[in-house]
């Protein structure tokens, strides 16, 4: 599959105290490449999470969100190739299985074990399989960040990984972040797989907190295709290695400077996901403003972004801000057509419900030749914004998913 026109190099990710990543081959597909990764974390590790929202969620899922209720960790399991979702009775035994396997290598109990699997829908993952590739990985020897995140990769064309810093308590703080994701993106309340390390202190609690007020202005805010997975999952570990008093609410010293750098660093892996998006020759950004509330500012922005019409105009660098006007009167949302503004990039094109006095397409149609597009919505209504991202949709993602199983 030829590298997205939007990749980003991997970056030099430093490791983690108290993390330490491996892979093997469990050979979930007749494929020559690594597709388990597992990664140890020290004890004392807290976890926190947030999940799909879908009603057909894989058992992974359920067994992470029953796991996620003691705030403990001690690995991390993430299988590619096979979703294990809609699999019944087979599904659940091969990810309990896969727990008691790990809590049986690292004497510990199985719910500090996360499992996450990615894949076909539909097909039992093959436990002798699964059992093989954990023993190939108890025996591997630890690899970089770059080979975990390949390792976890489906439909993604370049890894994605991402890193910032925060001072808590007199210390530097470090935050690893790797992600996989390229299509079936359109998040609710999590997206993909993302996987969060860092050596501060943090009560598993406040790490809950702080993760979810970062998806909500992250993960929640991109999409590819409108469509949510059974299995997207986003986890987050602290070690606690680096020797900070404990984080455990908002107003601890060095607070504010964690939950800016965790939601620093969740937005940068949103964006290398909508990056990657099956077949994406265009970044773009959404921005609402002036709406009656920032929800419905999001709804709309959704509306724009997940738009057929409003992504194909861009794959065709059509300034065809007509589709953007649809989009905002199909989304239910409060609007008022003769208060309605939109610009693209700089260039404002329509004001007051119709075309800009002179409106000149030319600096429009420049814009829209650029990798990076950017549209914005003034409703006229209130104080209500959101900023959500996504890409174009091009032939390259009709033929990814024609031909995603053969």
């Amino acid at each position: 599959m030829d590298r997205s026109p939007l990749a980003r190099p991997f970056p030099a990710l430093p490791a983690i105290a108290g993390v330490t990543p491996r892979v093997a081959r469990a050979g979930y597909k007749p494929w020559e490449r690594n597709d388990l990764t597992f990664i140890t974390l020290d004890p004392g590790t807290t976890v926190a999470g947030v999940l799909t929202q879908s009603k057909c969620p894989s058992p992974e899922v359920e067994w992470c969100r029953s796991a996620l209720i003691l705030g403990e960790a001690r690995a991390v399991v993430v299988n590619a190739g096979n979703a294990n979702a809609f699999t019944g009775a087979r599904g659940r035994a091969a990810v309990e299985a896969i727990a008691a396997k790990v809590a049986g290598a690292l004497a510990c109990r199985p719910s500090d074990v996360f499992v996450s699997s990615t894949g076909v829908i539909g097909v039992p993952l093959p436990i002798d399989k699964a059992e093989a590739g954990l023993d190939a990985a108890f025996a591997a020897l630890p690899c970089s960040w770059e080979d975990a995140t390949n390792t976890i990769g489906t439909t993604d064309t370049f890894a994605k990984g991402a890193t910032t810093t925060a001072v808590v308590d007199g210390r530097t703080v470090t935050l690893v972040g790797i992600i996989k994701g390229s299509g079936m993106i359109a998040p609710d309340m999590a997206t993909m797989l993302g996987y969060i390390f860092t050596d501060a202190a943090v009560s598993a609690e406040f790490l809950q907190a702080t993760l979810s007020e970062a998806n909500r202005a992250s993960f929640s805010c991109i999409t590819v295709d409108s469509d949510t997975s059974t299995s997207d999952s986003v986890l987050a570990f602290a070690t606690g290695t680096a020797g900070n008093v404990p984080l455990t609410g908002p107003d601890d010293a060095g607070a504010d400077s964690f939950r800016a750098a965790l939601g620093d660093l969740c937005r940068q892996l949103a964006h290398l996901v909508v990056r990657d998006g099956e077949g994406a020759t265009k970044f773009i950004e959404v921005a609402v403003t002036g709406a009656e509330s920032d929800r419905s500012a999001q709804r709309i922005a959704m509306s724009i972004a997940n738009s057929p019409l409003v992504k194909t105009a861009i794959a065709g660098e059509d300034a065809n801000w007509g589709r953007v006007v649809m989009a905002v009167g199909k989304a239910g949302e409060p609007a008022e057509r003769d208060l309605l503004a939109i610009r693209f990039g700089d260039t404002q094109v329509a004001r007051e419900g119709l075309a800009v006095t002179g409106y000149d397409e030319t600096p429009v149609a420049a814009h829209l030749k650029g990798q990076d597009i950017e549209i914005g919505v003034d409703l006229g209504l209130g104080d209500g914004a959101a900023t959500v991202w996504t890409c174009d949709l091009t032939h390259g993602y009709i033929s990814i998913n024609a031909d995603y199983r053969t």
